[in-house]
């Protein structure tokens, strides 16, 4: 809004603390504390959610893909041929042949549930999920007939393994004798360990050339799944329905949306909850400006009416008014916003401060699935939380500024 010199010079005095009006500066102040704080928690909140949602979604389709051809029985005979037709599939990126299979680790006596995960060799180098999370090792000596795997983070520290340690895996499909199926037990060589960042798979996967996978496992030639990436995962179901036509019933597609169908709506649901939980913030401190105002304009009764007789317009005052109150409401919104973005920023070590000064675990991987604290922070809801501040903390200049525009210069000097 356009204000006069006047109307400027009035609204400047009204903002800032003058003489017996200290209690009224005040509760201007916590007004301006309240809209700050409240924009920081939804700002770090939905951008800490963003982050969440966004991080699982990166690391379980960089492992998992869009989606998976999974073989009836747990077996593609002619996964060759279902890889050819999915990369013939417009919209299809990339079509990996994969074998997975939970089985038991075991070392040093220490005994985990694994789940081991057979790749071709090129698909396993140019894994990025993979590629750039080994913190020991090489993937380079993870190789067919090498007996070399490589381990999650998570799952070394549970059998006491470092990179060279041989690890046995333990499978139920062995040979069988007149006193029933002895498990296989085969010895592998651990040539790398990587930290995925998810706990789940950093405490469980193991990695190993599917020609490995299929001897352990006694599948021949065959796969397990092919897993297949898309141009757009959120378009995945149209883009993968011709290949589904072509292969008919020979293999089932489940897309990440059937497989992670709980994680991610459960994520869903909470976002908007919380968005709407913390918006409550904001609206009481609006209410504190709205209370700020109304105690100002009873304190500033008598100069309105004088202001009213030197010819000042009712629409004059309300601008007055108004203006002091989105102030406060901007200064707010904007504090808000750099303390959001500035904890945003030092996340990781404001939790590990508040770890090391109350001695709990409060980021602990095993309950939260990832090992940081994520954040992304989307400008589209970082505008919707501002614009909101903004309105809020306008209409609620509404009633004050119009209340200080119908005072009566009349009454209010009638014994002046």
């Amino acid at each position: 809004m356009i204000l006069s010199n006047y109307e400027r010079m009035i609204a400047r005095r009204y903002l800032l603390p003058g003489k017996g009006e200290a209690f009224i500066f005040l509760v201007a102040s916590i007004s301006l504390v309240a809209v700050m704080l409240g924009v920081a928690a939804l700002v770090i909140v939905m951008s800490v959610m963003n982050g969440f949602r966004a991080e699982l979604f990166d690391k379980i389709v960089g492992l998992n893909g869009h989606a998976v051809v999974q073989g009836v029985g747990g077996r593609l005979p002619d996964w060759r041929q279902i890889v050819e037709e999915a990369r013939r599939t417009p919209g299809v990126t990339s079509a990996v042949p994969l074998i997975e299979q939970p089985l038991m680790a075991s070392y040093n006596g220490r005994v985990e549930g694994v789940l081991v995960r057979g790749m071709r060799t090129q698909d396993i180098r140019s894994n990025g999920t993979l590629g750039g999370k080994v913190i020991l090792g090489s993937l380079g000596s993870v190789t067919p007939g090498s007996d070399t795997v490589a381990i999650g983070s998570r799952l070394a520290d549970a059998l006491g393994a470092t990179v060279g340690s041989e690890i046995s895996l333990i499978s139920p499909q062995g040979q069988t004798t007149p006193f029933g199926t002895v498990p296989r037990i085969v010895s592998y060589r651990v040539g790398a360990i990587f930290e995925i960042g998810i706990y789940d798979y950093d405490k469980a996967y193991i990695v190993m050339p599917i020609e490995d996978a299929q001897t352990l496992l006694l599948m021949g030639d065959a796969a397990g799944m092919v897993e297949v990436q898309t141009v757009d995962a959120d378009r995945v179901g149209p883009i993968l329905q011709p290949l589904a036509d072509r292969i008919g019933g020979a293999a089932v597609i489940s897309d990440w949306r059937t497989m992670n169908a709980q994680l991610f709506e459960a994520l869903a649901v909470e976002r908007v909850a919380m968005f709407t939980v913390l918006s409550i913030i904001i609206l009481v401190a609006v209410f504190n400006i709205l209370s700020s105002l109304i105690m100002l304009v009873r304190a500033k009764t008598r100069d309105i009416a004088i202001l009213r007789t030197m010819g000042a317009t009712r629409v004059g005052l309300m601008r007055i008014f108004m203006t002091v109150g989105t102030t406060i409401g901007a200064l707010g919104t904007v504090a808000g916003l750099a303390l959001g973005f500035v904890f945003l920023f030092y996340r990781q070590a404001v939790v590990n401060f508040v770890q090391l000064v109350t001695g709990q675990n409060l980021w602990d991987p095993s309950i939260r699935y990832l090992t940081e604290l994520p954040a992304k922070t989307d400008p589209v809801e970082v505008i919707v939380i501002t614009a909101m501040a903004l309105v809020f903390s306008f209409l609620a200049t509404l009633y004050p500024a119009w209340k200080a525009a119908s005072t009566d210069p009349v009454q209010v000097l009638r014994y002046e």
